[in-house]
């Protein structure tokens, strides 16, 4: 259901520091915080990835 930013790397084929920073942009729509862990939901990062031309 959730990956860790790591795990999200390597399913994408995106760099770790890029999704930390797609993370960190206002109402990112795939983020959850943990405490001060951040998660990535799984099924809306698909969604964006699949609607995506450019990241």
């Amino acid at each position: 259901m959730t990956l860790t930013i790591k795990e999200a790397a390597e399913y994408s084929n995106i760099g770790i520091n890029k999704i930390e920073s797609m993370l960190k942009q206002p109402n990112c729509p795939f983020v959850l915080y943990v405490g001060a862990k951040k998660l990535v939901k799984r099924k809306e990062f698909e969604a964006y990835i699949s609607g995506s031309l450019v990241i």
